[in-house]
């Protein structure tokens, strides 16, 4: 890296740090109020309670096309789960206090595709289904969706194309469910993707492609081919506002299952939630959507590995996706295939710029260890890129740039009250032989 490049951002000292591999905590410094930082946004409230809107009226679909959704009456949502015994274990082994309560959102077990990216994903795949269906004139805003189930409308679908760049997840989703209602859906997934996703999809009846590059090439020529083809829409998890605000739901939800539980946030019960970031699609619409409901009482922090801090370089540079990981000279590979992206989404960046606290990273063998952590103490299992969310609860008391900020915010006395939720981002659909291929990795750490 020349002069002139690091002349340009900002952070610098941070960000050798970073490109010399090692963890880092970068607190952001132009967080603001809630209020008025999401005035800046071209999005509101509104438009996530229209997303949740649409999924309940796909519900009679889901349900009877998935009938594991039954629980949920066709709505995919997620546990809630307090884990007292991992809180227990992680205060141990990593020497660190976690003051107040630590529950695991486990989107590692939403329906259908097992990961986060069912949110979005499927929302956005629904949404142009519906437009496709009323521009077309086979359906009508009152009827019951669950004519989507018909032979009609899957011979209808079939004469449409759908899609996406993944490292694996997204492409799940979608797939899945294009498949699912007729579409031909073709998945550009790069060299981090795992060979039983591409396997599962295939299953499915996806068309699945393959690239030796990263996640970025595979984007790159999954939108060329579709914007070249009339009868083709492409998934942009970089810069779609429907993905965006199919992910944002999950703050609703989260909310609701709150009030279930009795858990109050409020001013003296701060939550903060901390979760794993690729590009930032998912954990961006999920950071705007609890911003939208719990406003500064929400604290969000993302968690990226060492050698792919994509949004880290992005947002503490100034320079958002005018960079990439490479720029620092990081490989961008690690064994989370979730996070292996190297340039991050610049929408998702500008929405964050006032509302995320701050970006953690971390090494790999971590996420091995927090894997068998999880398994041992509470029976949860998640795939490797999930268990980074449990960087969080442990550096937040324990990590300097932290521990300021939590004094910043003047939350150093309310923190025995605090809600801590790592967001579990995928896992349940990995194979049995794929999981104890994970719990064996880095095992003599």
């Amino acid at each position: 890296m020349n002069q002139e490049f690091w002349n340009q951002i900002q952070c610098k000292d941070l960000l050798k740090a970073v490109s010399e591999g090692k963890e880092v905590t970068w607190i952001n410094d132009n967080l603001e109020d809630a209020t008025k930082a999401l005035l800046k946004i071209n999005l509101a409230m509104t438009d996530i309670d229209g997303a949740e809107a649409r999924l309940a009226k796909f519900a009679p679909f889901i349900l009877k096309v998935f009938t594991e959704t039954a629980p949920e009456n066709g709505l995919i949502e997620s546990p809630l789960t307090e884990i007292e015994k991992m809180k227990i274990l992680l205060e141990k082994e990593y020497n660190t206090e976690i003051p107040g309560r630590l529950f695991l959102k486990q989107d590692s077990h939403l329906a259908i595709s097992g990961s986060i990216k069912a949110r979005g994903g499927i929302y956005e795949v629904l949404k142009h289904a519906e437009d496709l269906a009323l521009e077309h004139g086979i359906l009508k805003e009152t009827d019951d969706y669950s004519v989507f189930a018909s032979k009609k409308f899957k011979e209808f679908f079939s004469k449409f194309k759908i899609q996406v760049g993944s490292t694996g997840n997204l492409g799940m989703s979608i797939g899945i469910m294009s498949a699912v209602l007729g579409f031909h859906v073709i998945v550009h997934m790069s060299a981090d993707a795992k060979q039983w996703k591409k396997d599962l999809l295939r299953k499915r009846g996806a068309e699945v492609v393959e690239y030796e590059d990263d996640y970025s090439k595979a984007v790159e020529v999954g939108r060329e081919n579709s914007d070249a083809d009339p009868t083709s829409y492409f998934v942009d998890d970089e810069n779609s506002v429907t993905l965006f605000l199919g992910y944002a739901v999950a703050a609703n939800r989260l909310k609701k299952q709150f009030e279930e539980q009795n858990i109050v946030v409020d001013e003296e019960h701060p939550l903060f939630v901390y979760i794993p970031c690729g590009v930032g699609g998912a954990p961006g619409g999920v950071a705007f959507g609890l911003k939208q409901i719990f406003g500064d009482h929400v604290h969000v922090f993302f968690v990226e590995p060492t050698q792919a801090p994509c949004m880290l370089v992005g947002m503490a540079s100034g320079l958002q996706n005018e960079v990439c990981v490479q720029d620092f000279g990081l490989s961008g590979q690690t064994h989370a295939d979730g996070l292996a992206v190297g340039r991050p989404s610049g929408f998702v960046g500008g929405v964050m710029t006032n509302l995320l606290s701050g970006i953690l990273t971390l090494q790999d063998y971590h996420i091995y260890d927090l894997m068998r952590d999880i398994v041992n103490s509470e029976n949860i299992f998640l795939e490797p890129s999930a268990c980074a969310s449990f960087w969080g609860p442990i550096q937040l008391m324990k990590d300097e740039a932290t521990k300021a900020y939590i004094e910043k915010m003047g939350l150093t006395s309310k923190m025995v009250r605090a809600i801590h939720v790592p967001w579990a981002t995928g896992g349940n659909l990995v194979p049995q032989e794929i999981r104890d291929e994970y719990m064996r990795t880095y095992l003599d750490k």
